[in-house]
């Protein structure tokens, strides 16, 4: 698939790699060469793969896709199927939980490393996405540049959306997954505030998502109903960036300044994003998300650090 942009032609390639006996997809996009450009990982959610949430076409919506949008501004960008969704394997009896996601993180990071030369990695993501790439930051510092982590949540005190999904706890543990359908997506606009998303959109957006997946693991809704906290901050010691939308229901914002206070690394911010909800790249406002997000990776490196007290 090509597009034609100001910036050249944008190439979009598939990729496949192994976790064991697990078979992981992975998308890149780039303009021009991916040689030498910086590399962005974006992390998907619990009830969408991939491609839909990251490269999206929306008739009429200009740079729907933001891999698209990075790519035109000179980043090499990938995307990965996490097991159970999408095109990678769903054929093993497990709920695909946040721990599994961070494996899967490695295995991809482990072949983009190998086979395109790249050691760091820009990564992004979004609700339970943002705590796979949080568990991932963990475990390999060396392999992370910066990280975003947008719809986050961390023990989950004061999060509306978690308060209502706690009450279908004991259906998500009866079976490895649950069933999605169009009005599923509907809903995760329709919760919190929504004026936020156009109907266009989010129709768009639930057919890509339907064309891959009737049904999604329960692993990250019931590590997030039952489990929380999963990360520790103290132990993400890469620059981070908080992205916290003004409706988002998925954690308080007294939850997440506690998380952002004990990060250790003096490079962090915090951002609240207006007019967002959930599901931050499909709302209207989805181009000061990608602003937020570019400021945040093109940011230059301090000369000077203080002493740590």
């Amino acid at each position: 698939m090509n597009d034609t942009t100001a910036a050249g032609p944008i190439a979009g390639v598939e990729h496949w790699t192994n976790k064991g006996d697990v078979r992981l997809f992975l998308w890149q996009k780039y303009a021009g060469t991916p040689q030498g450009k910086r590399a962005v990982l974006f992390v998907h959610g619990s009830s969408m793969a991939s491609t839909p949430t990251f490269d999206l076409a929306v008739p009429g919506r200009p740079d729907s896709s933001v891999m698209d949008w990075f790519a035109q501004r000179g980043f090499d960008t990938w995307c990965v199927d996490m097991e159970g969704y999408g095109r990678s394997t769903k054929s093993r009896d497990i709920v695909c939980d946040i721990a599994n996601g961070a494996d899967d993180l490695v295995a991809a990071t482990d072949y983009i490393m190998r086979t395109r030369g790249v050691k760091k990695f820009f990564v992004y993501g979004i609700s339970s996405g943002a705590l796979r790439a949080a568990a991932f930051a963990e475990r390999h510092p060396e392999r992370v540049a910066r990280l975003a982590l947008d719809a986050y949540v961390w023990t989950g005190e004061g999060s509306p959306t978690l308060e209502q999904r706690r009450k279908k706890l004991p259906e998500f543990t009866k079976s490895k997954r649950r069933p999605i359908d169009r009005a599923f997506v509907h809903s995760i606009f329709q919760r919190d505030h929504p004026d936020c998303a156009d109907m266009r959109t989010v129709d768009a957006f639930a057919d890509a998502i339907l064309a891959l997946d009737d049904s999604m693991p329960n692993g990250t809704y019931i590590d997030m109903c039952s489990k929380l906290p999963v990360n520790d901050p103290a132990r993400i010691t890469v620059p981070t960036i908080v992205m916290r939308g003004q409706y988002d229901g998925i954690a308080g914002m007294a939850d997440l300044l506690a998380f952002f206070a004990k990060l250790p690394n003096p490079d962090k911010q915090f951002v609240v994003m207006p007019g967002i909800s959930h599901a931050s790249f499909q709302q209207k406002n989805y181009l000061l998300v990608y602003h937020i997000l570019h400021a945040f990776f093109t940011q230059p490196k301090p000369d000077y650090v203080g002493p740590a007290h």
